[in-house]
């Protein structure tokens, strides 16, 4: 959750009241129980993105800093895999950045390994402040009553829709659609624009998570899977009858044009992707886009919920205060929201929500869908996530492409996920 948005699903994967406190914040300064006494502090801020993203974050630091005299920030920036390729190697040798961007998938594998800072002891100390989150956003990072993570912005599972097409086949998507009316639609897209409806569901994690929530159950719980091999192998058999009849696009064709997506090509006219992801369209493809609210089994309960990019802590740092302070500063500061727009998704506080006014029409629609389904009331609470999680949701990515490429059978498909999930999740 919370990349760029500027690569397919594939890479995605490899890559995957408030301003009052602040201002109070600002005000205490360094150190003070750090070790750092009255002197300059150093502290190392990693964090995955590209060079926009690197030049917008700079220009944050350099308002921190300008804030924090006395503290001083030396940055690290890869990409996506690169970045855990490294942390992963610096962790193990227990020289882990003092502050590095996070996702929901690897909190609990880290503090297993006992390498985040719980953060609740610089709250309680007044450095970093839990007022003012958006939508229970707040509770994001809480690992068994730690607070692992902070988020910096949200986003939402959306489908991103080619509006030309949808209004040409008279498909009005609203909240409370149900997965009837979604594969109808589809069909008759299909049937009169001789284009595929979707360009491929089937190895979304994210996706079928919010499906098998629908149903009374989830993809993870805190200690494994959430679903059978029934349900897998019902999830894909589908998948694969749908894409045998062209309401999904041919996989080989998908496959073929990547990193362009399926959509942007004009192969399809939608997919289901994060919110904040749909800035990549505009830039890859001529269409009308616009964002779609999920399909629900019951036309009620879509199981979606907010999800964030965090700012975690290192356990071995010697500066958590100052840690605490960058934080704090980084998710409360409304400038900050001004310099990073919606680059990390929807700013996670109020504070820096209203900050932000977004002028282009993609930011708008991003902002428009998060505020409609908060305001419906369809928003739950995040499915834990095991030690392992971001190894089973490369696993489904992968084996689901092959399965649609017809390289692999279902069966065959479902046994080896999971057989790799049970070895990624040590069960």
């Amino acid at each position: 959750m919370g990349t760029t948005g500027s690569v397919d699903r594939r890479s995605l994967l490899k890559v995957a009241g408030a301003s009052v406190a602040t201002l109070g914040l600002a005000a205490a300064g360094c150190g003070g129980g750090s070790g750092s006494g009255d002197g300059p502090v150093t502290i190392r801020y990693a964090w995955w993105g590209a060079d926009d993203r690197a030049k917008k974050i700079n220009q944050t630091i350099a308002l921190f800093e300008k804030k924090f005299p006395k503290i001083k920030v030396k940055t690290d920036f890869q990409p996506y895999a690169d970045f855990w390729t490294k942390f992963q190697t610096q962790a193990s040798g227990g020289n882990p950045p003092d502050v590095f961007q996070n996702a929901i998938g690897f909190l609990r594998k880290y503090n297993d390994k006992h390498v985040l800072l719980d953060l609740n002891a610089q709250v309680k100390a007044g450095n970093l402040s839990m007022d003012g989150f958006r939508a229970g956003l707040e509770k994001f990072g809480e690992v068994d009553g730690k607070l692992l993570g902070i988020p910096v912005g949200s986003n939402s599972m959306a489908l991103v829709i080619d509006k030309d097409a949808y209004a040409k086949a008279g498909i009005k998507p609203r909240i409370g659609w149900t997965w009837d009316e979604y594969y109808a639609g589809l069909e008759k897209i299909h049937a009169e624009q001789k284009i595929a409806g979707d360009t491929g569901p089937m190895g979304i994690m994210y996706l079928y998570d919010l499906v098998l929530r629908q149903n009374g159950k989830a993809f993870f719980t805190d200690k494994g899977l959430g679903f059978t091999e029934a349900d897998l192998t019902d999830w894909w058999t589908k998948g694969l009858a749908r894409t045998k009849s062209g309401i999904f696009a041919d996989a080989k064709k998908v496959d073929q044009i990547k990193p362009k997506a399926g959509l942007s090509d004009g192969l399809s006219a939608g997919e289901f992707t994060w919110d904040n992801f749909s800035v990549r369209y505009t830039a890859e493809g001529k269409g009308n886009y616009g964002l779609a609210p999920i399909p629900s089994t019951d036309g009620k309960t879509t199981g979606q919920y907010l999800g964030s990019l965090m700012l975690s802590g290192s356990a071995r740092t010697k500066h958590p205060k100052e840690v605490a302070q960058f934080i704090n500063f980084m998710v409360h500061e409304p400038e900050v929201a001004k310099i990073m727009g919606f680059d990390r998704g929807v700013p996670s506080t109020t504070a820096q929500f209203d900050a932000f006014k977004p002028t282009d029409a993609v930011a708008l629609g991003i902002q428009a869908y998060e505020t409609e389904i908060a305001n419906a009331r369809i928003l739950q609470t995040i499915t834990p996530h095991p030690a392992g999680a971001d190894i089973c949701e490369a696993a489904l990515l992968r084996i689901a492409g092959d399965i649609a490429l017809g390289s692999l059978s279902v069966d065959k498909g479902v046994k080896q996920f999971f057989s790799e999930a049970k070895t990624a999740l040590g069960s």
